[in-house]
């Protein structure tokens, strides 16, 4: 499955209640899975850390899905061979 797939499997199932919720909920719930995923990488389950990746993917999609922005898209700025290290900062 490629990443606009998945980011619309998401819009097709969640985005309605979604946008109803908000960028800034939406954003939260998204933090929590974070923290979640942190906790299962202190640990040795495999699957739930695969479950945890899989939950913060799908929730940065919906976080993207309110907020109009291609995730495939968006990520071309790694492929374009333009990215040289870190910026300062």
């Amino acid at each position: 499955m490629q990443i606009k797939e998945f980011q619309k499997l998401i819009s097709e199932k969640y985005e309605k209640r979604d946008r109803q919720r908000g960028v800034s909920r939406t954003f939260l719930w998204f933090v929590e899975e974070v923290g979640e995923l942190a906790t299962s990488l202190a640990g040795n389950n495999k699957k739930n850390q695969r479950e945890e990746f899989a939950d913060v993917f799908a929730w940065l999609c919906t976080l993207a899905n309110i907020s109009d922005v291609d995730i495939e898209k968006a990520c071309k700025k790694y492929s374009s061979g333009k990215i040289r290290g870190f910026k300062p900062k």
